[in-house]
């Protein structure tokens, strides 16, 4: 995929009428004599698939855009995108809020649009923009300050009349003053940071026993993600759902609501679905909570896009004000599908000046008619290893065909590098349907349209949830996945068809390399492609840094020019009739009962198949010569590093005597803190590396005694 087809996959965000109104009423405010500064050019402080986003939409309308990147940035789609493009050096420099500054000054940017993350919500960045002559495209710094300080925001809160759930949410950090708090409010209880979001810094606490390693981790991972370790204690709700409210506000005392995302469907307390409008919600509720975020943003005299969060309690119906995230959320898209504007033109027109283009009563006409939306997080990550975060190469990649129902917000194309220095999202999914059960139908028919090839991805298990019954019924809450656990992680065995499409795939490879032309051997390669093989191929399935599980043996003889037998296992295939694009990777065989297309990937020892909407990966496994010739440990008896990882703690050292679960290191990936615990009890025979090493996936940590 080109450059050019990245930036074409949305389709269009606004209808051609709503833009001569929002034209419209820009002009009626430049007659009132209201003060406009028009940006003619803006700098993108962000990187990946918002920075793109934002790009499309100032194009549309005629802004310059400059963009940013780092040394692992520097050949991602968003720092190609646009001329004027400039490099901020180390991999956190997007935090540089001088640096970015400076280049927007010396390149003429009038604005600067922070994007979701990284700076989006620093009040003193956003401070620093405005004392520098910039128009910070986002709300006023003093906003971002009250509300990015939870503890400070739920005050706000209780005197606007918000309702806020029962908590400590002061500054004394006593860790025994905090769990006396606890003890009071009654287990569980929910630590969490006061600043930053994501899941960042926060902790479920079930029992006294487990309060004060449960703050220590909290507080460490708030420390490394947002330079603050503040936490505030609250009442944890056991069957919550998470339910948050698009606001907006302009320069002239108007507000608005663009409706309610339900966003309860969630790993590591991070989202991965949300939806709008929320299922099974009383329009008494609805309209509540719309007026409570309203109030939200005007008691701290908000500006532009902001997002007020609220735990919904689904055994009593009450909810509860959560946090306010002062910036564009990464799931604002749904809200664009369901009432047919674009937010980030909405953005720019306040930091104009101009009033909002719509009243609540016009918002409500648009949401009215406009169906429900559906946002599926497509990221580089693992769910059965516990959805952690991978990286790697993307060797394959095929999106779902965009419609006016169906919109893909990419950040990388086939080919790209996802870093293990940022989220490891990939994209991002949005459907719309004229009824909730129509837009599962269409994200799932979607899901099944994608082919990413490289690192694991969610998409397997995005498509399992849409087909749980729990999720198409609409009963949601924050907990859904660990509640479903058996259902969404049952095992999914490789069927025989697909076996025989990776070992046809397989011959087909070595046979169009043993025909390809190369020096005098052209005569013995015509040779070796006219002759009929016989081959036994094996397999396991890859699920984690290392194949496990049994071998899967395919027999494949072949009969005829393009036509062989097949057997997996006991199931044989007779007269095969099979052929290979090799630019396309597609595998197409006739069966005795059946035609298959299958796109088979290897890349490596790896082999990734896609076969009728569902994707398997496999892995060819190595000889113990092979693995001794090129070098490779035996890690039979090593706990490996999941994903590539920096050592943060080590929690045993060599003798220790470990149960099942007991945590041996800590570690740091992606800016998420993960525990690696003992798979068995046993006997530390050695610590492999100490904190502060830097780690590549696979790579052993812990090493255990062997059994006598």
């Amino acid at each position: 995929m080109t450059i050019s087809s990245l930036l074409r996959i949305t389709p269009r965000l606004v209808p051609t009428a709503a833009r001569r109104t929002i034209r419209a009423v820009s002009s009626i405010s430049a007659a009132n004599g209201t003060q406009q500064k028009s940006l003619d050019s803006i700098l993108i402080a962000n990187r990946g698939e918002i920075a793109l986003r934002v790009g499309r939409t100032a194009a549309e309308h005629g802004i310059r855009v400059t963009t940013l990147y780092t040394d692992p940035d520097s050949q991602s789609q968003h720092a190609l995108s646009s001329p004027f493009s400039y490099n901020l050096g180390s991999v956190s420099a997007y935090l540089d809020g001088d640096r970015i500054i400076e280049i927007a000054k010396r390149e003429g940017c009038g604005g600067i649009h922070p994007g979701y993350g990284f700076l989006s919500e620093n009040s003193a960045f956003a401070r620093k923009c405005t004392e520098a002559g910039l128009v910070f495209i986002g709300p006023p710094w003093k906003a971002i300050e009250d509300m990015g300080d939870k503890s400070r925001s739920k005050e706000i809160m209780l005197a606007a009349g918000v309702p806020c759930v029962p908590g400590y949410h002061g500054h004394n950090q006593d860790p025994q003053f905090l769990e006396a708090e606890a003890d009071k409010i009654k287990y569980p209880v929910l630590i969490k940071a006061i600043k930053g979001g994501g899941g960042k810094g926060m902790r479920i606490v079930s029992s006294k026993a487990e309060f004060q390693s449960q703050l220590e981790s909290a507080k460490s991972e708030a420390m490394n993600s947002f330079g603050d370790d503040i936490v505030l204690i609250e009442k944890y709700i056991t069957t919550p759902r998470h339910i948050e409210v698009q606001v907006f506000a302009d320069k002239h005392g108007n507000s608005v609501a663009l409706g309610e995302r339900d966003c309860s469907i969630q790993r590591r307390h991070q989202k991965i679905l949300e939806e709008s409008p929320a299922p099974h919600l009383p329009d008494d509720t609805r309209k509540d909570l719309w007026a409570k975020a309203r109030s939200a943003a005007e008691a701290v005299g908000y500006e532009g896009a902001g997002t007020v969060e609220f735990i919904f309690d689904n055994d009593t119906g009450e909810f509860y004000f959560m946090e306010m995230n002062t910036r564009l959320q990464v799931e604002h898209p749904v809200t664009e599908m369901v009432t047919g504007q674009d937010l980030v033109h909405w953005q720019i027109m306040v930091s104009e000046g101009a009033p909002l283009p719509l009243t609540q009563e016009q918002v409500e006409e648009h949401i009215a008619r406009n169906g429900h939306g559906i946002e599926a997080r497509i990221y580089a990550e693992n769910p059965n290893l516990g959805f952690i975060p991978d990286s790697g190469r993307l060797v394959h990649v095929r999106i779902p065909a965009s419609t006016e129902d169906v919109r893909i917000d990419a950040g990388f194309v086939e080919g790209d590098e996802v870093s293990a220095h940022y989220d490891p999202m990939i994209s991002k999914l949005i459907v719309r349907g004229e009824t909730r059960e129509e837009a599962i139908r269409k994200l799932g028919a979607a899901l099944e349209q994608y082919e990413v090839a490289g690192p694991v991805t969610n998409i397997e298990f995005l498509k399992t949830i849409c087909r749980s019954p729990d999720f198409i019924a609409g009963e949601v809450e924050t907990g859904y996945i660990e509640k479903h656990r058996e259902e969404l992680f049952a095992p999914k065995p490789i069927n025989d068809e697909a076996l025989a499409q990776v070992a046809l795939a397989c011959l087909h490879r070595d046979s169009h390399a043993a025909a390809r032309p190369s020096g005098g051997l052209a005569g013995s390669a015509v040779g070796f492609a006219t002759s009929y093989m016989q081959r036994e191929l094996s397999f396991t399935e890859a699920t984690g840094p290392t194949a496990e599980g049994p071998l899967l043996k395919v027999r494949v003889q072949q009969i005829a020019d393009q036509r062989f037998n097949v057997q997996v296992g006991e199931t044989v295939f007779e007269q095969v009739e099979s052929h290979m694009d090799p630019t396309s990777h597609v595998v197409t065989s006739f069966f005795p009962h059946t035609r298959l297309d299958t796109t088979v990937v290897q890349d490596e020892d790896l082999i990734i198949a896609f076969q009728r909407g569902m994707q398997y990966r496999l892995t060819v496994p190595r000889a113990k010569w092979m693995e001794k010739a090129l070098g490779m440990k035996d890690v039979a008896n090593s706990v490996l590093a999941p994903m590539p990882c920096k050592v943060l703690r080590v929690e045993v050292q060599a003798g220790d005597v470990v149960e099942k679960d007991q945590p041996l290191v800590v570690i740091e990936s992606m800016k998420m803190e993960t525990v690696i615990r003992s798979p068995h009890q046993g006997t530390i025979a050695r610590v492999v590396h100490k904190q502060g090493d830097q780690c590549k996936s696979g790579t052993p940590l812990v090493e255990f005694a062997e059994e006598a």
